[in-house]
């Protein structure tokens, strides 16, 4: 899996590629919280547009980053989702703890209040 991992504001934007599996959710994990543990980041924003795949072990990421970011005050959000990883959010209860967006421009929008961060 590649993973393109960027601040905007106090949001870090998550852009993967490829598979969310086990060995790629163990490192991600581990670049996600070190980068939560910069006082500056409160939200975190997974964009899966090209993400194909995703199994209980990114599942498992995911719900584990949205526990720790509101512990934090923040919020968590995805976007660009395929339908098999919108199948795998939908089964597993996350789209009713994380809103999803079309497009990471309209997830921002909806965390900034329409505002430019």
């Amino acid at each position: 899996m590649q993973v393109r991992i960027r601040a905007k504001g106090e949001t870090l934007v998550v852009q993967m590629r490829g598979e969310l599996d086990h060995h790629a959710a163990t490192g991600l994990r581990m670049e996600i919280d070190a980068k939560l543990a910069e006082n500056k980041i409160k939200n975190v924003l997974f964009n899966f547009r090209d993400v194909d795949f995703m199994d209980s072990s990114g599942f498992g990421m995911i719900l584990g980053r949205y526990k720790a970011v509101r512990e934090k005050g923040g919020k968590v959000l995805a976007c660009s989702l395929r339908p098999p990883v919108r199948r795998v959010f939908e089964l597993g209860g996350l789209t009713s703890r994380i809103p999803v967006f079309g497009t990471e421009q309209e997830a921002l929008d909806d965390l900034w209040g329409g505002e430019d961060g």
